[in-house]
């Protein structure tokens, strides 16, 4: 088997697996019939571990995903791939672009690790071919991510919280669920969570107003330009949807893709113009305070994880500014 596995430092977050470690994955998931012929660590992820794998016996290269070890997940970030696993029902309306799963395995038995083997989906990562294109057609990719996000936003759910729980009767306890489980991992990891948790306090006093959000809907999580392909094309045409595995039940406008539609006037602001418009009545405005702080939260460990130490140091200016709005 040809095997390629990324050069990290042991202490890294992302560790490879070893060659009979993906043999033994392989017999799992497609049984002795077929071989294995070569495993290629892809980049461009930060959270799971993915191999491009070709095998006799199988007409098509899959992706296998393999997860942190779980002593390495944050409380606030509980079994992603178990989430993403259970999510795969509600994406009926973009079944089309996002991979199937063809197999999965939360036993842990072979590596100690949870492991999804996905369909391999043609085209290439949007950060790496967007910049082919002229600017003037950027626009029109920005306008599909508007669409794909609507019609995820228009799945109604059963529940608030992640979609494979914890579950949550209203949305107010899942937003504040969130933040002190973010606040109780920026803490153990010996940084301040003193901001977050005032946060959490402010949106327990003022509950009420996130709680006029009382219809779950469906939440990409983290979808933007990094985790969608392009098609083969003379224009930018999104062909596939990876990595919903941050999904969760709640108000659309705490979604990272609405974060990130509105952080600057560019080509992206055609997003809006297949999405529709935004709330900006003053408790949907008060509720985006919370969010962002939610969303600054989060990236301060990611950016922990990622040993960016400055990044980290910029959140508590970010986080603060936020707070002086939010009282």
């Amino acid at each position: 088997m040809d095997f390629e596995s990324i050069p990290r430092a042991h202490d890294a977050f992302q560790q490879p697996v070893m060659a009979e470690d993906i043999q033994a994955i392989g017999r799992r998931a497609f049984g002795n019939t077929v071989r294995i012929t070569a495993a290629v660590e892809l980049g461009g992820g930060m959270y799971n571990t993915t191999y491009r794998i070709t095998a006799d016996g199988l007409e098509q290269p899959v992706i296998l995903r393999i997860a942190p070890s779980p002593e390495h997940q944050f409380v606030s970030e509980p079994q992603l791939m178990r989430n993403e696993y259970a999510t795969a029902p509600y994406l009926a309306p973009v079944a089309h672009l996002v991979p199937r799963v063809l197999f999965a395995d939360w036993s842990q038995e072979l590596i100690g690790r949870d492991w999804m083997v996905q369909s391999h989906l043609a085209g290439a990562p949007a950060p790496e071919r967007l910049g082919d294109y002229p600017r003037t057609l950027w626009p029109g990719f920005f306008a599909q991510l508007g669409t794909i996000a609507k019609d995820i936003h228009g799945v109604r759910g059963p529940h608030f919280g992640p979609v494979a729980g914890p579950v949550h009767a209203t949305w107010s306890e899942a937003v504040l669920a969130s933040l002190h489980a973010i606040a109780d991992d920026v803490a153990g990891l010996g940084l301040d969570a003193a901001d977050v948790r005032k946060v959490a306090d402010l949106a327990a006093e003022h509950r009420a107003l996130l709680d006029e959000i009382t219809e779950p809907r469906l939440l990409t999580g983290d979808l933007w330009t990094v985790n969608t392909m392009l098609a083969a094309a003379p224009t930018p045409v999104i062909s596939g949807v990876l990595d919903l595995d941050r999904t969760l039940f709640g108000d659309p406008a705490a979604d990272w893709t609405i974060r990130m539609a509105s952080a600057k006037t560019d080509e992206r602001t055609a997003f809006w113009d297949t999405y529709g418009s935004r709330d900006i009545s003053p408790a949907a405005s008060w509720r985006a305070l919370v969010y962002e702080a939610r969303h600054l939260g989060a990236i301060r460990l990611e950016r922990h994880r990622l040993r960016n130490s400055d990044g980290v140091r910029d959140t508590y200016q970010s986080l603060a500014d936020v707070l002086a709005q939010l009282t």
